[in-house]
């Protein structure tokens, strides 16, 4: 048998317990068709990425569940990978390059390829390492990148089969694009920040000096590609006026005046400004009115050849000065209103989003979402908490077609080839060597990429070995619960439902579990500009992986955020020293006989007591887990070992271990059957210290991460031993808090009477008074009468101390006087609620008695305190 050190030091235990599993292969689900499968897959991490709090977290939940599901018998399988992070990945390699005085350009494609996969293997496997020091549990022999090889086959397999249902085309449309990243990006990648801007309202004279009209715009730099000026149909202001011709002004071309319903006859002027090619409205109503569409930007956000020479390589924002000045000396330019807008900036790096035309590569959105929001309506996909439903139906509902193609070259190559000769495309599972149309060979594949996102949708699936019909696919897809926060159900969460949907027919999961951002303690949003990040490998490195996973969990609810604090883990670390302590203490009382965990025959009142609430902690740990409640969960299980088992029954069992015989070897299996119990309902939660202590604990087994999970056990349910040792544990509490009122320290032993109808269970608890209340002698009689005592009153008993010559006697009448005081104001209370018509009306049959029950307790003790009283006076 094991011995435990004096301390616990995670340092020195978690490496080498991660190392016993993964030697042992805890963590490899092997396919069992006889079990019930429960699968996870990660959301895969980007190998750009360092582990942060909102990684440790969502590990952390992942892990609980999965060893939860292991434990109780399923066949469990968290399949791990990472994502090769298109954008992020690029910038990092470009970034290095520019540091050696080149560029991707100057390396071309291949060596710049070559570079990527050399920077993945060197770096892209330092944020799985980050993740098995939280403990997670994950299968690392079927762990998956999103661009290896059955990733890759899956996707274009996608690719094609969205492409032959004309759901995956090509066209020239307006998107968003990233001047610093230089590729485009889908909505889902936008967000939006409010900043500070301004209406410029200009002046647009007539061709045939008639007048002007007055408009209003955010970006007076792009009214060098304005091809119309818009006005509402119905707008009797300017009805009169559709058709006739404006001059632009500085670019002094005649533009017509239009009529769409887009415009809103009731903003500003009732006038806009049309530019088909730098915003998503007007590229719109100009494809319905045939206007011309005129790019004024480079790819890099500067103004190109199409704009006055004076203007040309400007940035935008410096050439929106310029102009705002030449339209003011001109005349041009009526007023500057300033105003709040919410402004499109980059995901990935922050920089504005330019709206421009551009032909890419699109999904058709509107026939997949139909079946992806069915699956959610019909309950097929639940999310949690289910509030989110409403931002997922809102996405979808009015989902716009996706942009997919990026101006990248790390990343999955669009399978689609462009012929020389005929001009048609060719979309093709392998690459082909001459063109599907015309069968010319000079073709040229597409050197775009695909949207990150459109990998990592087919995750549920191409992992499990999909488009093959493997034997995993067939057991583990769908796969039960995906963590995730709530802000990627955009990006990630609904393009695996509707890809799932389109492509297996099915959902790809049955739960979405959604969790909140990790706070720091003042509430903010952790943030590099704010310094106020915290890193998780330097708090595991300071307290361990098991009091970072309790602190995430502690308080932590579905949805929800959460505030992190380093006052927080290090009253979880104090939890696992609680632990280790009890452990060591049960050790010391050891000599090697015991055998596994099992429970004596003959019990004592106390082992009945915490043998039952164990039973019940089984249960209700359980059902807070399958309910996703898992803040409830820890904080039940804290609640428990902290103070039933350590502060309670630890000090009771010292009683009997003394003693020794019988007793004392009944009391060490009961010790070791609820702490080996104890550590298993913990597991999930803190996994190390957990193992560490089992192992030195008789066992059955090689490792608690796989042996059976507690459960309810109708026969261990001793409610009645329970609340007979209950009544006795209340009356120590209420010796213990009068004491302390009283500033009498425990050394002072003092002789307690009694006065209880319950005098049998009173009578077997005596030896617990002399031991946890400083009683000297216990009296357990009726009626008993102990003149200028000091009295405490509970529920079930009324107990004197003679202690006259320890206590104010005037102080006590004071004391006694505001406790019946408060119980009066209680009694008070629960009168109004017994005759209010509509409580006695509406509320519950139970919520009536048990109100009753409330009143007729304190009625009792509201007599007991009056009689108090009087023997002092």
């Amino acid at each position: 048998m094991k011995d435990l050190a004096t301390k616990y030091n995670p340092a020195e235990v978690e490496d080498r317990i991660y190392k016993t599993w993964l030697d042992g292969k805890y963590f490899h689900a092997v396919l069992d068709e006889k079990k019930t499968p429960y699968t996870i897959v990660i959301p895969p991490p980007n190998i750009t990425g360092q582990l942060h709090m909102g990684h440790a977290l969502d590990n952390t939940l992942q892990d609980i569940l999965v060893r939860y599901h292991r434990m109780k018998g399923f066949d469990t399988l968290w399949l791990p990978g990472t994502d090769h992070a298109s954008i992020a990945t690029e910038a990092k390699i470009v970034e290095a390059l520019k540091k050696e005085g080149t560029s991707k350009q100057d390396l071309g494609r291949d060596k710049f390829l070559e570079r990527a996969w050399e920077w993945k293997e060197q770096y892209g496997g330092r944020i799985v390492e980050q993740l098995k020091k939280m403990g997670s549990s994950c299968d690392w022999d079927r762990e998956r990148f999103t661009l290896d090889e059955g990733c890759s086959k899956a996707v274009v397999e996608v690719f094609n089969n969205l492409y032959e249902k004309d759901l995956i085309y090509r066209g020239e449309r307006i998107i968003n694009w990233c001047p610093h990243c230089l590729t485009s990006i889908s909505d889902a990648e936008v967000e939006y920040e409010e900043k500070d801007g301004s209406f410029w309202h200009l002046r647009y004279p007539f061709a045939d000096g008639s007048g002007e009209l007055i408009l209003a715009t955010t970006r007076p730099e792009t009214m060098f590609g304005d091809t119309a000026v818009a006005v509402h149909p119905d707008d009797e202001r300017y009805k009169d006026l559709i058709g006739k011709k404006l001059i632009l002004p500085i670019m002094d071309t005649e533009i017509p005046v239009i009529a769409d319903e887009y415009v809103e006859m009731d903003f500003g002027t009732g006038v806009v400004k049309i530019t088909p090619a730098h915003d998503p409205n007007d590229f719109e109503v100009g494809l319905r009115h045939d206007l011309p569409i005129i790019n004024v930007m480079t790819d890099d956000g500067f103004m190109n050849d199409y704009v006055p020479e004076r203007y040309r390589g400007m940035d935008r924002y410096e050439c929106r000065k310029v102009l705002v000045k030449e339209l003011e000396e001109k005349g041009y330019l009526v007023k500057v209103e300033p105003m709040k807008h919410n402004v499109g900036t980059c995901y990935r790096c922050g920089t504005s989003v330019e709206p421009r035309v551009s032909k890419q590569w699109f999904v058709r959105m509107e026939p997949l979402a139909g079946p992806a929001i069915d699956v959610v309506k019909n309950g097929k996909v639940k999310f949690v908490p289910n509030r989110f439903d409403k931002t997922y139906y809102h996405w979808m509902e009015n989902i716009k077609d996706w942009c997919i193609s990026r101006q990248l070259w790390w990343g999955h190559r669009i399978p689609a080839w462009y012929c020389d000769d005929c001009g048609e495309i060719t979309v093709s599972r392998t690459e082909p060597t001459k063109c599907a149309h015309c069968g010319g060979e000079h073709i040229t594949q597409d050197p775009d990429t695909l949207d990150t996102w459109f990998s990592s949708a087919l995750w549920p699936f191409s992992t499990l070995g999909w488009p093959d019909k493997t034997p995993e696919l067939k057991h583990y897809f769908p796969t039960n619960t995906l963590v995730t926060g709530y802000d990627i159900i955009f990006f990630w969460v609904a393009r695996m439902i509707f890809s799932s949907c389109e492509q297996m027919d099915s959902e790809p999961f049955d739960t979405v579990l959604i969790h909140g951002l990790v706070r720091d303690a003042q509430g903010r949003k952790m943030s590099k500009s704010l310094g106020n990040g915290i890193d998780p490998l330097e708090i595991i490195d300071q307290y361990g992986a098991d009091a970072l996973r309790f602190t995430l969990v502690t308080g932590n609810s579905p949805g929800n955020d959460m505030r992190f604090s380093t006052e927080k883990v290090e009253a979880s670390r104090n939890f696992a020293n609680k632990i280790w302590n009890a452990a060591r203490f049960i050790l010391m009382n050891l000599d090697g006989s015991e055998t596994a965990p099992h429970i004596p025959e003959n019990l004592a009142i106390e082992d009945k007591w915490i043998i039952s609430k164990l039973n019940t902690l089984a249960k209700e740990v359980s059902a807070s887990i399958d309910n996703y409640e898992l803040g409830i969960a820890v904080q039940k299980l804290y609640d428990f070992i902290w103070d039933c088992f350590c502060d309670w029954y630890i000090e009771i069992a010292k009683i009997r271990l003394q003693q020794g015989g019988e007793e004392a070897a009944n009391a060490k299996a009961v010790l070791i059957y609820v702490l080996s119990s104890a550590l298993q309902l913990l597991h999930p939660f803190m996994p190390f210290i957990t193992e560490e202590i089992w192992q030195t604990l008789p066992h059955d087994g090689e490792s608690i991460m796989i042996s059976k999970y507690p459960e309810y056990d109708e026969s261990l349910n001793f409610s009645q031993d329970e609340a007979e040792f209950e009544r006795i544990m209340t009356a120590v509490k209420a010796i213990r808090n009068r004491r302390a009122e009283m500033n009498v320290p425990p050394s002072k032993k003092a002789e307690v009477f009694i006065d209880t109808p319950f005098e049998t269970t009173f009578m077997q608890g005596t030896i617990y008074m002399e031991r946890l209340a400083s009683a000297s002698n216990v009296t357990v009689c009726a009626d008993v009468e102990i003149e200028g005592s000091v009295q405490i009153i509970t529920a079930d008993a009324k107990i004197f101390i003679p202690m006259n010559e320890l206590v104010d006697l005037t102080a006590e009448k004071a004391r006694l006087e505001k406790e019946l005081k408060d119980a009066e104001k209680d009694l008070e209370f629960f009168a109004r609620k017994l005759n209010n018509p509509g409580f006695m009306a509406k509320a519950p049959e139970a919520e009536v008695e048990k109100t009753k029950a409330s009143a007729a307790k304190v009625e009792e003790k509201i007599k007991m305190l009056k009689e108090s009283i009087e023997k002092l006076a």
